[in-house]
């Protein structure tokens, strides 16, 4: 077992006390009319609420306990995985798309990561239960949120408080479990009719956790964010809002050479909305935003350097991405006509700088090596609206820039010229999609939808490999925008008593961006950037039932699969067969639940191609693992609730995985990085 009697006595009279402090806090959430209240079930999936888009409340528990990160939060969606490197910071996967093919929103804007191999992807700077809502379209079945998007998109939405005279909201948890788990979330809003200031944060820490086998595996982290907020609301229909927020954090990674020793966050926006315009005109929205992501990888803050690797000095890199842009949107509605159509930009700038020793890149200037532009138009359109049957389609037009902003290739002492110096790549590209939803009674909907998208390559697949096409000088000249075109499929039955649903897709991707990596030489691994042709396809399906007496059971089930047209054999990096069966009983206070996750083998793999993060280590085996929960609900206002995850302490690894580290006593050869195991942990939720 994990946490050893010491720590069990700390989580447990922390816990006794975390109860008693926010039971003695005066309960006026009940007496509200518009008071919000915990759900008693811990998640451990989630349904699809209308064709294609999943919306889930992250505030909620759920299970498997989640890291501070987004990509944790996300597999509880069928259809997502997580490329895993230790603890936290996964990188996520949907459907076996990865990278800028996912689209992640936050807060109406973008944050894009500054790492050239992605260990500070966008959701490492995303504290998930700060937000009121996730929502999740998948595939290429909306225009309006950005470009690309070829696998979907991810939103994480905050609501606009609203208050009818002067008051006070607040949502606050705290968390306790194995290996020094800690977590604290404040979100506090004060408002009266004419607006309000909301101030939200969280903290989470943890220390390296145990495999099955008793094995420490490096992964510890330290995070924390703070946001506020402050909103004029002269009317029931009209907000101004500005914002800022800030963070930082570290991590210790067991598949990597380096860790994360700064993660820091500077945010700025501003949006306007007004509702309830004259005539048609429904609605007009408007933001700009600012995202800076400033972090340091280094061999020597969370690690001693070892001296037998290639890394056996000191060394820091210090990255920036700059993110800004804006977005203007108006909503039209005639009848049961609905349009929506906008404009939206983004500008991206990347700089680093680098140094051998400790803490000697502070003193190295700054070199920007790419700059990015998007600007696009958008329109959807929806015919049939609140009806039985329903027309949805949408285009989009984008013109991508990319600057080679980089005087020399290659680091160390024989750095050589860059023959694509001050070069600009311009894109002109196009997206589309139509869909037919049918209601054929109040409980059954099936829908159709084709879907084009046209993404350009991201800074991680023009700058990271080492290497272009075969034939080319560089990734930068020749790897082609990827282009996707795919159908979806699916149906939804929903009654008082059962909630079932089943989606399909079959896609076609031309010019497919592969990374095909080579061993060997002085500085080991090589990697190469090229396009390919595929073929994708797969489904998930779900259901819940209610038996009777407060007892819900219910499944899901996720396939993915992919083929290289081009070379004749599978894509890599695609998540394997995974079911989840979960269970429970909810009472007017107590609630009990288990969760029993399988996923079959992997055999089909592309060993030595990947992406930017990982490649293809060979077949990986199938496990299981089984979880308990439990909760208690002291009011509207108060809930406790506990689990174990892993329950029977056993070792096993994700297919989608980064090998460990020789730094970390790993062996040379690729190992796949084992998961926690047994843990526990318990969770207090206050809602006021």
């Amino acid at each position: 077992m994990m946490l050893v009697s010491r720590s069990a006595g700390a989580v447990t009279r922390l816990s006794v006390s975390l109860s008693l402090a926010l039971a003695a806090l005066p309960l006026h959430a009940a007496e509200r009319d518009d008071a919000r209240t915990l759900d008693t079930m811990v998640v451990t999936a989630t349904a699809p609420s209308s064709p294609l888009h999943w919306v889930t409340d992250p505030r909620l528990p759920r299970q498997p306990v989640p890291a501070s990160d987004g990509a944790d939060y996300l597999k509880t969606v069928p259809g997502f995985a997580a490329i895993r490197n230790g603890g936290t910071n996964g990188d996520p996967v949907l459907r076996g798309m990865f990278g800028s093919r996912l689209n992640i929103v936050s807060n109406e804007g973008n944050l894009i990561g500054a790492c050239p191999s992605r260990m500070d992807n966008p959701l490492s700077y995303i504290a998930p239960e700060t937000f009121d809502r996730l929502t999740i379209i998948k595939g290429p079945q909306s225009v309006r949120w950005g470009a690309g998007a070829s696998a979907g998109t991810v939103r994480f939405e905050r609501d606009t408080p609203r208050f009818d005279a002067p008051g006070i909201d607040l949502d606050a948890s705290a968390l306790v479990g194995s290996r020094n788990r800690n977590d604290q979330v404040l979100d506090l809003t004060a408002g009266a009719s004419q607006g309000y200031v909301r101030v939200n944060g969280n903290r989470s820490e943890a220390d390296d956790y145990k495999d099955g086998n008793g094995d420490v595996v490096p992964s510890k982290w330290r995070k924390w964010n703070s946001d506020v907020a402050v909103g004029w609301t002269p009317d029931a229909d009209t907000v101004l809002e500005l914002s800022a927020g800030t963070g930082d954090a570290l991590a210790r990674y067991a598949g990597r050479g380096m860790d994360g020793a700064a993660f820091k966050r500077t945010s700025y926006a501003a949006r306007f909305e007004r509702d309830n315009l004259p005539g048609a005109w429904d609605k007009l929205q408007a933001n700009v935003y600012y995202n800076d992501a400033d972090h340091v990888m280094d061999n020597y803050t969370l690690r001693d350097p070892n001296p037998d690797s290639s890394m056996p000095m000191p060394m820091a890199s210090n990255v920036d991405r700059r993110t800004t842009g804006g977005r203007i949107a108006s909503e039209w509605r005639w009848q049961d006509i609905a349009i929506v159509a906008g404009v939206d930009a983004l500008d991206s700038r990347h700089r680093s700088r680098n140094g051998m020793g400790r803490n000697t890149y502070k003193l190295t200037p700054w070199s920007t090596d790419a700059r990015q532009q998007n600007r696009g138009v958008f329109t959807e359109i929806t015919l049939g609206e609140g009806t039985p049957q329903r027309w949805v389609g949408g285009l989009r037009i984008d013109r991508a820039e990319v600057t080679d902003e980089r005087a020399t290739r290659g680091m160390g002492m024989m750095p050589m010229p860059n023959p694509t110096a001050g070069q600009t790549r311009r894109e002109d590209l196009g997206s589309g999609f139509l869909r037919f939803e049918r209601d054929y009674s109040s409980a059954l909907t099936a829908y159709a939808g084709l879907g084009h998208s046209e993404r350009m390559p991201d800074y991680w697949e023009l700058f990271s490999p080492d290497m272009g096409p075969a034939g080319s000088i560089n990734a930068f000249s020749a790897v082609q925008p990827e282009k996707t075109t795919q159908l979806d499929i699916g149906l939804q039955y929903r009654d008082a008593r059962m909630n079932a649903w089943v989606s399909a897709y079959a896609g076609r991707i031309q010019d497919y961006i592969l990374f095909t990596y080579r061993d060997g030489g002085m500085m080991g691994s090589t990697a190469q950037a090229s396009n390919v042709d595929a073929r994708i396809a797969g489904a998930e399906a779900g259901a819940e039932f209610a038996l009777g007496q407060g007892w819900k059971l219910g499944g899901t089930l996720a396939y993915a699969w992919g083929e290289n047209r081009s070379d004749g054999g599978p894509l890599p990096q695609m998540p394997p067969l995974e079911a989840r069966l979960s269970g429970g009983w909810e009472g007017q206070r107590w609630s009990a639940g288990a969760l029993l996750r399988a996923v079959a083998h992997q055999h089909r793999v592309a060993e030595g191609e990947g992406n930017v993060v990982a490649r293809d280590l060979g077949p990986s085996a199938g496990f299981a693992t089984f979880a308990l929960n439990a909760g208690y609900r002291f009011n509207d206002a108060l809930k406790l609730s506990a689990g174990i995850d892993n329950l029977f302490d056993r070792a096993y690894s994700e297919h989608l995985n980064l090998a460990g580290s020789a730094d970390f006593g790993f062996p040379a050869d690729p190992v796949r990085i084992n998961e926690p195991g047994r843990t526990l942990w318990m969770k207090v939720n206050y809602t006021y």
